[in-house]
């Protein structure tokens, strides 16, 4: 007897062949059948009318800190995610020396915007070394499973102590100490490792994380750990030395190669068109292709959308937070402070003040953030109130820089307007990258490469400003269903989600709908499926708040073959698990 039969669903199986319908069989965690079935099961569903489709992966997260208590991985198990990877961005709590736990608090506050008094709050310490923190997360049983990459930062810190955050350069014993300790984690079943050389990426006390301008040696020194393995991707996400020219951006990008060279492995970019420096993706993606060509295996994560910031007096940024005047009502409730910003003359004062500088205060906010706020009266044409239609391709005629001409108000006095309206509770949405052009029309051509990969959600960071957990949804809303110029077909997207990314970690058991393959899927009406409004809660520990963005339309997600998620509602199944790579 089987545990499930799905019947007659609308099977896209993850390979990009056409769907197509069938039933599955799923027994013992596994698919078993596809096809016609007519076997008894302990459960049945009929899934006339519903696509059902591999479960998805997300390449890209940094649930770190909120997986030692967060058993479900919310809101990604809203999004139809069954298998995760954090560990990105060169960021991460292990290895760790006893006693030095706040220096990670602060490098992941700092960069990935999760509150440090819920990381203090929310994290059991019991571990040292990376080994030892996978064994910790294995203790728990979870809804979904997950890998986890061995960040750069931590593992500097480890080794060099204070002179990582000193920024020393390492010596050659240090190198060969970091080295030893990535090889010990990817034998322990790391899935690979990540490193950050990004501007934007501060600590919260405003300094360069200690991995950031990691030197040459380092950086092939640590790749070298992979020699003689079958098993380890390796993430990196650069800023190409963005301001200072092309020798530049040909140095940063040939650190790059050297790095897959040396290691052998599958190496993933973060892949976006910036501002400043519009045009830079393309030369990433002219060099990726060079490489590739050239048998090297680098592949660029890709946004579904935009990358941005939602704005909101209550969320970690909007436009009037460096205003003298208003740092006077700061402090207030929401509701009473959005009423204290509607007085005439407090209103008056604020618009004629400038914002004092945000960035190298001891904040973690990057220098990008002045520039912008500096920038403010031209960058309002793709700022756009975040309404209920939640439109995630909007027009320059929806912005606050018309609505101000057509006001005849400056933007900036609409934006206040805007933000000191009722309780004080409207959002924002602001794209800053991979919107230059005021459309995704870019972002669509870098969907299509052959090397891209799904990625860049950020689950479980930038928790205050950002809710892109929800782009596995946004995919088959937007591209797949609501976009007619350029649209993509459902099996090309539901390839994306599924075995593209499988594929790329090195993961044979999943991605797939085909005999033999673990269970994991999803049930999605089509006609039903949305991406719901970011919604600010308070449910981190120490009451800290994140945005949380659900989905309709996932009538069932199951985890070897057991259903996490039905309509929306997590359910008490806890069958996912580390996965320790070999």
């Amino acid at each position: 007897m089987l545990d499930w039969l799905i019947k007659n669903g609308t099977v896209v199986d993850g390979s990009g062949r056409a769907p197509f319908c069938a039933d599955i069989g799923i027994k013992a965690g596994l698919i078993v059948s596809v096809g016609t079935i007519n076997e008894h099961a302990k459960e049945t569903m009929d899934a006339t009318g519903l696509w059902v489709t591999p479960g998805f992966i997300d390449l890209h997260t940094h649930y770190d800190g909120q997986a030692t208590w967060d058993e479900c991985f919310t809101p990604s198990i809203y999004h139809g995610v069954t298998t995760l990877v954090m560990g990105n961005c060169g960021v991460g709590f292990a290895p760790k020396r006893p006693g030095h736990e706040d220096d990670l608090i602060k490098l992941m506050e700092g960069v990935e915007d999760i509150p440090g008094a819920a990381l203090h709050e929310g994290i059991v310490w019991n571990w040292e070394s990376f080994p030892q923190y996978l064994d910790a997360l294995a203790a728990t049983p979870r809804s979904l499973d997950y890998l986890v990459q061995v960040p750069h930062d931590p593992l500097r810190m480890y080794v060099m102590k204070e002179r990582a955050l000193a920024h020393e350069v390492a010596t050659a014993q240090d190198i060969k100490d970091m080295q030893a300790l990535l090889r010990e984690a990817l034998e322990a079943g790391a899935a690979g490792f990540s490193t950050g050389r990004s501007d934007n990426h501060r600590t919260s006390e405003g300094k360069d994380t200690p991995a950031a301008n990691a030197s040459h040696a380092e950086l092939t020194g640590l790749a070298q750990a992979f020699q003689g393995l079958s098993h380890g991707v390796i993430q990196m996400v650069s800023d190409y030395k963005l301001m200072k020219g092309p020798a530049e951006f040909d140095a940063e990008f040939d650190l790059v190669e050297a790095v897959a060279h040396t290691s052998g492995r599958p190496l993933s970019l973060t892949w976006l068109q910036r501002d400043p420096g519009g045009e830079q993706y393309l030369k990433i993606q002219d060099r990726v292709e060079k490489a590739a060509a050239n048998g090297l295996p680098l592949f660029m994560q890709t946004a579904a959308r935009g990358i941005g910031v939602l704005n909101g007096l209550d969320a970690s940024f909007h436009p009037f937070m460096g205003f003298p005047s208003y740092k006077e009502v700061a402090h207030l409730p929401l509701a009473e402070r959005a009423l204290a910003l509607r007085d005439p003359a407090r209103k008056a004062r604020i618009l004629s003040e400038k914002s004092e500088p945000l960035a190298g205060d001891g904040s973690a906010i990057p220098p990008l953030v002045d520039i912008l706020l500096a920038r403010i009266d031209m960058i309002s044409g793709r700022m756009f109130p975040l309404e209920a239609t939640l439109n995630y391709e909007p027009s320059v005629m929806d912005s606050f820089l018309v609505r101000a001409k057509q006001k005849g108000i400056t933007p900036l006095e609409a934006l206040y307007d805007h933000f000191s309206a009722g309780q004080g509770e409207d959002l924002v949405y602001f794209p800053i990258f991979n919107y230059n052009e005021g459309n995704l029309d870019n972002v669509r051509k870098m969907l299509g490469h052959p090397r891209a990969l799904s990625g860049l959600s950020d689950a479980g960071a930038h928790v205050g400003t950002v809710c892109d957990a929800s782009f596995t949804t946004f995919m088959l809303t937007h591209w797949v269903q609501g976009r007619s110029k350029e649209a993509m077909p459902l099996e090309t997207a539901v390839e994306m989600l599924t075995s593209r990314n499988a594929k790329y970690l090195g993961l044979t058991d999943r991605g797939f709908i085909a005999p033999g393959l673990r269970a994991d899927l999803n049930a999605i009406d089509p006609h039903g499926l949305s991406v719901g409004l970011p919604q600010l809660m308070r449910d981190l520990p120490a009451h800290g708040k994140r945005f949380v963005q659900r989905a309709s339309g996932f009538a069932a997600t199951w985890v070897a073959g057991q259903q996490v998620q039905r309509h929306g509602e997590i359910t008490s199944a806890r069958p996912g698990q580390l996965v320790r790579m070999k």
